[in-house]
């Protein structure tokens, strides 16, 4: 390290040092405001065009109120099916994990080695509960269930087995593990048979990824719906703006900021789309509710059809957006290049 001296010494060799320091710092200084002046700016200016492009389509609310409707109905088709998919599956779920296996003993076995074999099968890992029934027990659920309790009164004997019901664990209770569970049930000893109760649940997932793919499908191709709408709308933008964009581009405006009114347009457009869609999507939804609580509650059954959450809405916002986006992108690269001051 220098000392005092040295250092004063080094001052008066060269006394130019310290202002031009100071020069230095001062233009540092002036070139950090200026790029923050110019930020700012540059969002002001951003702001602005998307109020006025709002206010815009405002002013002339029913041609805008029918290019949004178009893109709404355009969303609401795939949005609706995947809302129905997302019904669906919960309901199936519920039927799945009340998934059960009826095992049915042979009748000459005694209760005492039925309830033994039932409790040697909840010992196994891939089993979360097990109950025993006994055949008088199934007489007395048969003659509930079944309205025929008066003439079972004049049987000779009980014609009903032992049933030991088995429910697999939540997590095997797909068929492919279930269908295994069955297979070593059904080779117990004193095993008459064994009966998967559920196993349409399998066919009913087949059918629902079948819809899946029919929602993504029927997504990507209205996707495209969406763009062309947006696209063709801005488009007419473009050219009903064609002298105000000549006479922008005489006086220097780049191409950036002559194309992002008509970005903004695209994005208003599509946002607007997507915010009728999901208000069209709770309307049905809230539409077909009660028909299908009666329905329900005819299967003794507790169940309500539940719409968007919140992530999917917010998706849905955001992606209807981008859409519009990406629709005024594709229009304004392809006409506004081919208008320029002569």
């Amino acid at each position: 390290m220098w000392s005092k001296k040295e250092r004063r010494e080094q001052r008066q060799q060269h006394p130019t040092n310290q202002p031009e320091r100071r020069k230095v710092e001062k233009g540092a200084t002036h070139g950090a405001i200026a790029r923050n002046q110019r930020l700012k700016s540059y969002f002001t200016h951003h702001r602005q065009v998307a109020k006025e492009s709002l206010l815009r389509l405002l002013a002339t609310p029913f041609a805008s109120l029918m290019t949004w409707l178009v893109i709404a109905i355009a969303l609401t088709l795939p949005v609706g099916l995947y809302v129905f998919l997302q019904n669906a599956q919960q309901l199936s779920q519920e039927w799945d994990d009340a998934a059960q296996i009826s095992v049915y003993l042979e009748q000459k076995l005694k209760e005492q080695q039925g309830r033994k074999l039932a409790q040697h099968i909840e010992s196994w890992d891939v089993v979360q509960q097990v109950r025993y029934i006994s055949p008088d027990e199934a007489l007395e659920e048969f003659k509930q269930l079944s309205g025929f309790g008066d003439a079972l009164q004049y049987l000779n004997e009980n014609p009903l087995p032992a049933v030991v019901v088995v429910s697999p664990r939540t997590d095997s209770s797909n068929l492919q593990l279930t269908q295994g569970l069955l297979e070593r049930l059904q080779a117990l000893p004193d095993v008459e048979q064994a009966q998967l109760d559920l196993q349409w649940v399998d066919r009913l997932f087949r059918i629902m990824a079948l819809g899946q793919r029919m929602a993504l499908t029927l997504g990507l191709l209205l996707g495209v719906a969406v763009l062309l709408v947006v696209g063709n709308t801005v488009r007419l933008a473009i050219e009903s703006r064609r002298a105000e964009i000549v006479v922008v581009k005489l006086v220097g405006a780049t191409d950036a900021f002559v194309r992002r009114p008509f970005l903004y347009t695209g994005v208003w457009y599509g946002l607007g789309g997507g915010l009728l869609a999901w208000l069209l999507v709770n309307v049905v939804i809230y539409w077909l509710s009660g028909s299908v609580a009666e329905l329900v509650a005819a299967y003794d059954g507790d169940f309500g059809l539940s719409g968007l959450g919140f992530l999917a809405t917010l998706s849905l916002w955001i992606f209807s957006a981008l859409l519009g986006l990406l629709g005024a992108w594709l229009a304004v690269g392809r006409h506004l290049s081919k208008i320029e001051p002569k």
